[in-house]
């Protein structure tokens, strides 16, 4: 099968490529360095033809509403008008769990990518995950700004690998479309600080962790953990540590 993968060169982008190659598929990346603008079109119409899936794995350039939301919502339509013409049957769009528990900007700019998805006229599944493995490295990265400390929000999380979420979502290849499948979460439960302690305690680096108290200051102690009925897949996040996945972050 031939399954566009927008923001294939991504870090859960890439996994899905490798997933679907594994598992027999024709993977089509949908990025600007493979020649497709997927926010203005250039180069889309071309890339999606004989396209049967599409699946969005974009990243926002910015964390903030305003410059989230007119990207997300940008892409989804795009991916819907051209996939629509070109003969796509379904898209699955990456979100993220709990982003309607907080008016944090960014995880409002993805409930506006969800509306768009569902407002198009391919037939469209959502998958939910928790913040990646992943996630408390980039923090780190992000937030030090060349220096010695960084700043991570103070709330529990549950992450998993974003190889994961890969595999996971090419599952949901050969799947109907639901409209949303079932959230995906990983083993771990934890405060992201103590997780980002843990991640520079195994590279043995000399960085200070603070507290973030305010960009997420309205979500509840739980807002951002799967329910009852969420996938589980591993591995853990201290397995995930030993991977050559893990080390390919850079701090």
């Amino acid at each position: 099968m031939r399954i566009a993968v927008a923001g294939g060169t991504g870090t859960v982008g890439q996994y899905v490529v490798n997933a679907a190659s594994n598992d027999g598929h024709d993977p089509v990346i949908l990025s600007r360095s493979h020649g497709v603008n997927v926010r203005n079109g250039e180069g889309l119409e071309e890339a999606l033809e004989g396209a049967e899936i599409i699946i969005d794995t974009t990243n926002a350039p910015g964390m903030d509403y305003d410059q989230a939301a007119p990207f997300f919502t940008d892409v989804s339509e795009n991916l819907q008008r051209v996939g629509a013409r070109q003969g796509v049957w379904h898209i699955l769009t990456l979100s993220i769990v709990g982003i309607e528990n907080t008016s944090f900007g960014y995880y409002r700019a993805k409930l506006a990518q969800e509306q768009a998805t569902a407002a198009g006229p391919v037939r469209h599944t959502v998958m939910r995950a928790t913040q990646l493995h992943e996630f408390p490295g980039q923090m780190i990265a992000m937030t030090r700004q060349g220096g010695d400390t960084a700043r991570l929000f103070n709330t529990r999380i549950q992450p998993v690998a974003a190889r994961t979420i890969g595999e996971v979502l090419i599952e949901l290849v050969p799947t109907p479309s639901s409209g949303r499948a079932p959230d995906l979460a990983g083993p771990t439960r934890d405060n992201l600080i103590n997780l980002a302690r843990t991640f520079i305690n195994h590279r043995g680096v000399n960085i200070a962790v603070a507290s973030d108290d305010q960009t997420l200051a309205d979500l509840p102690s739980d807002g951002l953990l799967p329910g009852e009925d969420a996938r589980i897949e591993g591995p853990s996040f201290d397995r995930w540590l030993t991977t050559d996945d893990a080390a390919k972050i850079e701090l």
